[in-house]
């Protein structure tokens, strides 16, 4: 059944004026955000602090998942001054972390791997001292194309698996076991780089199905992990099935500590780059 009214822990609000500075800065260097793309309701709050998750490689997807917000249209052509334009943005927002993600670009052949190597070169130089996380798309599976996101040495490589597998149906395109894979070649190619998972809850998804995917992601070595609600961007996206209890979050969150993850963020308004600096 379709849940229509948010629980009162669901009611954040947004407010467009602690944006105004943040979206001055992005549109002078011509940057998108998935915060813009996906509505983020923690953006406000984000934007407010000087934190932002960027957007490379345009803002356009090659899938169809049916819960995501982001444009699925043709994507434009790879803008090559992308990367020097992320690094201006890091060092005038003196970060002291950023996460970088794209949409899926399987219309390129090697995925966007490439950008998102001369993106971390080019942020390595105008601020040494930040640290990277790159939020990841499958590339299809190519270990070429991983190998060049790994070889660029960030501090966190991430790809989530957003759902249990009996609902991948909504990731249109994607696959559970090739998303694993990912995180399993990621972690053994460069052990020193920590990979991290994410997953939305409210799906339609069982306990016991949300178990086993922590258990596969930690089979990974897969050691940060992030557990929101799942919110529908419209009508039009996939519906939410449940709204789940803080209660439950938190529960959520000791049981994968117990499983060996490292850190995990567990919480109705948690998403994979939320609070992405407290991650150690």
């Amino acid at each position: 059944m379709n849940i229509q009214r948010k629980p009162e822990w669901l009611r954040k609000k947004v407010n467009p004026g602690d944006q105004n500075e943040m979206r001055q800065l992005l549109g002078e260097l011509r940057l998108n955000t998935v915060c813009q793309q996906a509505l983020c309701p923690n953006i406000s709050e984000c934007f407010s602090c000087g934190q932002a998750t960027f957007l490379i490689l345009g803002k356009n997807c090659t899938r169809l998942c049916s819960f995501c917000n982001v444009e699925k249209t043709v994507p434009l052509p790879v803008d090559s001054d992308e990367p020097a334009r992320i690094a201006e943005a890091v060092h005038r927002l003196n970060l002291s972390h950023v996460v970088i993600t794209s949409p899926t670009r399987d219309d390129l052949p090697d995925g966007g791997a490439g950008l998102y190597a001369a993106t971390v070169d080019a942020v390595r130089a105008a601020s040494p001292a930040t640290r990277i996380e790159l939020l990841v798309p499958d590339f299809q599976g190519s270990v070429p194309s991983l190998e060049a996101v790994v070889a660029a040495c960030p501090d966190i490589i991430a790809h989530n698996v957003e759902t249990v597998p009996r609902l991948y149906h909504i990731r249109n395109g994607a696959d559970y076991g090739r998303s694993l894979e990912v995180l399993r070649v990621c972690a053994g190619l460069a052990p020193g780089i920590r990979t991290k998972s994410g997953i939305m809850l409210g799906m339609g998804e069982q306990e016991e199905e949300v178990l086993q995917v922590l258990r596969d992601l930690r089979s990974t070595g897969c050691a940060y992990l992030s557990i929101g609600q799942y919110l529908a961007p419209s009508r039009h996206h996939y519906p939410v099935q449940a709204y789940i209890a803080p209660e439950r979050f938190e529960w959520l969150r000791g049981t994968a500590l117990e499983m060996g993850f490292s850190h995990v963020e567990s919480g109705p308004y948690v998403r994979s780059s939320y609070h992405a600096g407290k991650y150690a």
